[in-house]
């Protein structure tokens, strides 16, 4: 039988639970950028295919991230994973595949003729670029800082995000 967790140790396993799910998350945003302008910059993008890029592309994340991990766990800890350990795994990677709601809402709403397709598009990707910043801002706040400080903080995750845009746009498709 195990001995409980302090309270400061269960303060830290939630911190850092939330640290790697926010980690995937900023992961999944960063690649689902480029593949949103990529489909914006298509010339005729369609729904089927923007929808398929997009949830490809996530559910692509998320099992790379559990192959490496079921990989890298041997090579860690001389054995396999046991089965709670796949599950926190599988939870921490979540993210990646729920980054790709957001992207296929909007695609979803341009079906349903709500928005043109390649303005759902770009819309997605600005909403990534805000879901960035607003990280920045809670991160910011979380460590202390000062309204300003937060923003700033905000304001540079945004450029990263930005900046992957603007390689994909001078790229080209």
């Amino acid at each position: 039988m195990t001995e409980p967790m302090s309270p400061s140790a269960v303060v830290q396993e939630h911190a850092d639970l939330l640290r790697e799910r926010l980690k995937e998350r900023i992961y999944a945003s960063l690649t689902l950028l480029a593949v949103l302008v990529g489909q914006a910059q298509s010339g005729h993008p369609r729904h089927g295919g923007a929808a398929v890029s997009v949830a490809v592309t996530a559910l692509g994340l998320w099992l790379a991230t559990l192959v490496a991990d079921l990989q890298a766990h041997p090579v860690a800890h001389g054995r396999t994973p046991r089965l709670p350990e796949i599950r926190h795994t599988m939870f921490t990677s979540s993210p990646l595949l729920t980054s790709a709601i957001g992207p296929l809402l909007v695609i979803a709403l341009s079906a349903a003729g709500v928005v043109e397709l390649t303005a759902a598009l770009w819309i997605a990707v600005g909403s990534e670029v805000a879901a960035l910043a607003a990280w920045g801002v809670t991160g910011g706040r979380r460590v202390g800082a000062s309204r300003l400080g937060a923003l700033v903080t905000g304001a540079l995750n945004a450029v990263i995000g930005i900046v992957v845009v603007a390689v994909k746009l001078a790229a080209g498709h």
